[in-house]
């Protein structure tokens, strides 16, 4: 997201939980296109929150998986920010060898490039 819009509107990352590492799978596909991941750390709307991030000041939240729209519904019932829900698929449970994986990595990495691109044109 931020490669695509660069500094013109505030993107911040966050996840349902932040107890995991970022996915090596994940680092090398997003390495591919030039998005640096490795020094990436996963934060929680919660850990967001402690570190002063006011979630009312969001305009717009985007899902990626069911239960992090459920996450982000309950988290901003009371503020005044969308939630969208782009259901992309969960790449971690497809593929056999490391080939089938990275090209299911890079499925889900370039679906959610071209999703950007149409929600957030230049």
């Amino acid at each position: 997201m931020k490669k695509h819009i660069g500094n013109r509107i505030y993107v911040q990352s966050a996840g349902v939980a932040s107890d995991r590492d970022v996915d090596g799978f994940s680092i090398a596909v997003c390495g591919e296109v030039g998005v640096e991941l490795m020094k990436h750390t996963v934060r929680s709307f919660q850990e967001l929150e402690e570190w002063g991030e006011d979630l009312d000041g969001y305009d717009l939240i985007i899902a990626l998986s069911p239960t992090a729209e459920i996450v982000a519904r309950d988290q901003t019932k009371d503020a005044a920010v969308d939630v969208e829900f782009w259901d992309i698929a969960d790449p971690t449970a497809i593929g056999e060898t490391r080939d089938d994986k990275l090209n299911a990595y890079r499925a889900v990495r370039d679906d959610i490039t071209a999703r950007i691109q149409v929600r957030f044109p230049i």
